[in-house]
């Protein structure tokens, strides 16, 4: 007899937490509980006698993971000594498993995970390696090329094959070379995690067996998010005891550009032909009146899951679509009913509302006008956390603490600040390492007797390599947050920011950021009672990809949010604007040109954004865009038809005929219902 806590749960939310065994897809649509029912499934396992910690749960986001936890533990009565599901992200699994086994592969257990900035300082060192100018391929754009690949499980030889265009090509060769030296120096990126954890279980079934062998029930949170490497590693763990629960909404598979393959949530059934299939259609986030438009867009798709979102709040007010003469007017005016909303209404918070938008160049006349009207504004998933200088500087620092055969943080680190040990003397240092078959660091640990050193650079090598080594060895004895905050004292970072920023604030702000990278080993510490620099690099780099600085943070701001579609997914607001309503804008061009399953995604992001709303949902187009300063007609998205249910009109030779439903004084197009 199931415990009073699951009377709560709607009829299918419960029907997928009671169901004790076998594969379970919950088709979760947006706003309808799909955390709450996966929290309780948990917790269902748990009281049925399933061992805690044969239970996974796997996600995308370390937040998500997080919350996952918080609510687990909340509903389980769990006494000290007491194990815990692993609840964990996709990223975070493979690490787990590639420090068993990984060795199995060629690399050294103690790998490092490369971050943004050393990725980049090895596609640009590649990149000269084999000769490309950065006027033919940016470092940046060979990094694009590389993830996209990966994502795709193509080795360099498949990229070659694969490549549509000579900048391809080029990209596929430097991929060899990239692949080779990461591999050389014991690195792995961000997407070989997932690819390396595939070939692992691909070519090692005894590996495959016993990994699968942990755990009894499988949950997978998002699962129409899943690349192939992730697909195929969720199949080889469920495939001996057939426990797989999988959650996903294939209306909300917005991330084709980077390997998700919505085919994964619709073939599950004939992956696995005795599962049971759930509908969670019951959304308590928006009215009744935006999920008819909600509804009636998404029902265009073709390659679906038919379900239909049904209101918990009946009513509210219908979306309007607002049209405006250029992108100006449109920023201005939609800032202008911004200001009048919050003026005359004391309840409402800045917070409370959210620009969407299709692409990152429109944002910037949006940000104008809020600066001009005075309104706080916070232009989510901005600069990331560990593209800033004093991230990478510290980061640096604390890998040589942990490594000091790390090469790639080693080379940032002797110059971060300057010590006056230029390119020539590394390159000196370099040849010593190659011609003993040595690391750099060993090379450095003897620069006394290199004589081609010059005086001056051999005592600025020795001193360096004393401070290292004297932090290194005080690691034994201290915590490792008290040896890094002695190393970042010892090596004057924070004189160093006063010399490069002089500007006060500036200057506060980035060492605010060096503090609470600091205080992020500390909480790292006190989690995993005493754990050391490895393992608190591996929980701080696998968070990396999760978008921007704290996107939470950013979100708890008092201030009204812009943002792109695809960072939108996940989130709610009571108001949201969706600007840019055209065609080539939403749909995007490039979508226009693929035609079938682009478009398809394309609509199920406008559906994204459309669920974003609680109560208010404007979306808004300009009749007309400047190229190099000429307004151009635009035509409104084919979208903006289908969500208000109303026919296209037929091509005509008179400009912005048969325009969709207005709701701005003056404007000339009208649409007929």
């Amino acid at each position: 007899m199931p415990s009073r806590k699951f009377s709560g749960l709607n009829p299918p939310q419960h029907d997928a937490v009671m169901k004790e065994s076998g594969p379970l897809l919950v088709l979760a649509g947006a706003g309808t509980g799909k955390t709450r029912m996966v929290t309780y499934r948990i917790a269902r396992l748990i009281e049925l006698g399933i061992r805690p910690e044969r239970i996974l749960a796997v996600t995308f986001t370390n937040k998500a993971a997080n919350e996952m936890k918080e609510r687990v533990q909340s509903l389980i009565k769990k006494r000290r000594g007491d194990t815990a599901p692993e609840i964990s992200t996709f990223h975070s699994l493979c690490v787990r498993i590639l420090r068993r086994h990984i060795e199995q592969l060629g690399y050294p257990q103690r790998f490092t995970i490369y971050a943004t900035g050393q990725q980049e300082s090895l596609a640009r060192r590649v990149l000269r390696e084999v000769q490309v100018p950065s006027a033919t391929l940016k470092p940046s754009e060979l990094l694009y090329f590389i993830s996209r690949w990966k994502c795709q499980t193509l080795s360099p030889k498949e990229a070659s094959t694969d490549a549509e265009n000579e900048k391809e090509l080029l990209a596929a060769a430097a991929y060899r070379r990239y692949q080779r030296t990461l591999k050389s120096l014991g690195a792995v990126d961000f997407d070989d995690l997932l690819l390396l954890t595939d070939q692992l279980f691909a070519q090692h079934a005894e590996i495959r067996r016993e990994e699968a062998a942990r755990f009894d029930h499988i949950l997978i949170d998002e699962y129409q998010d899943t690349n192939q490497s992730q697909y195929r590693i969720v199949k080889a763990l469920a495939a001996r005891h057939r426990n797989l629960c999988v959650v996903g909404d294939d209306d909300q598979s917005i991330y084709g550009w980077r390997g998700a393959e919505v085919q994964h949530i619709l073939q599950f059934k004939k992956d696995w032909p005795e599962a049971q299939v759930v509908s969670l259609e019951d959304n308590y986030r928006s009215t009744s009146a935006i999920l008819e438009w909600a509804n009636r867009l998404i029902q265009c798709n073709l390659t679906r899951h038919p379900k239909t979102l049904h209101a918990d709040r009946e009513g509210g007010s219908k979306p309007r679509v607002v049209q405006h003469e250029d992108e100006a007017t449109e920023a201005r005016e939609t800032v202008a009913e911004i200001r009048r909303r919050l003026q005359s209404d004391s309840t409402l918070e800045r917070r409370d509302i959210a620009i969407l938008f299709r692409t990152n160049e429109q944002p910037r006349a949006f940000e104008q006008e809020l600066r001009r009207a005075d309104i706080p504004y916070v232009l989510v998933g901005g600069m990331s956390f560990f593209d800033r200088k004093e991230v990478r500087d510290v980061m640096a620092y604390i890998q040589v603490l942990d490594d000091p055969d790390e090469e790639m943080a080693l080379r940032r680190a002797i110059n971060n600040p300057p010590r006056g040990i230029g390119p020539k003397a590394m390159e000196q240092l370099a040849s010593q390492a190659l011609a003993t078959k040595g690391s750099l660091w060993n090379a450095m640990k003897r620069a006394d007797q290199l004589t081609s050193l010059s005086s001056s650079h051999r005592q600025a090598v020795r001193r360096f390599v004393d401070t290292i080594e004297d932090h290194r060895s005080r690691l034994a004895q201290e915590s490792a947050v008290s040896v890094v905050k002695g190393l970042i004292g010892s090596i004057q970072y924070r004189a160093e920011l006063e010399r490069l920023f002089p500007e006060e604030q500036e200057r506060d702000s980035r060492w605010n950021i060096v503090e609470e990278l600091v205080n992020g080993l500390g909480d790292y510490e006190k989690r995993s009672r005493g754990g050391d620099l490895g393992g608190f690099l591996d929980d701080l780099l696998l968070s990396q990809n999760e978008t921007s600085e704290d996107k939470e943070k950013q979100l708890r701001r008092n201030a009204v949010a812009l943002m792109t579609l695809h960072a939108a997914k996940g989130l709610e607001f009571p108001h949201v604007y969706m600007v840019g309503m055209e065609n080539g804008i939403l749909p995007h061009q490039r979508s226009i040109k693929s035609g079938g399953s682009a478009i398809e995604e394309e609509r199920r992001l406008c559906y994204v954004g459309v669920t974003r709303a609680q109560d208010t949902l404007t979306l808004s187009l300009a009749l007309g865009r400047r190229k190099w300063g000429k307004l151009r007609p635009t035509d409104p998205s084919d979208f903006l038809y289908e969500l208000a249910g109303i026919e296209k009109p037929a091509l005509s030779s008179q400009p912005h005929k048969g325009r969709p439903h207005h709701h701005r004084k003056g404007a000339r197009a009208t649409g007929r219902r």
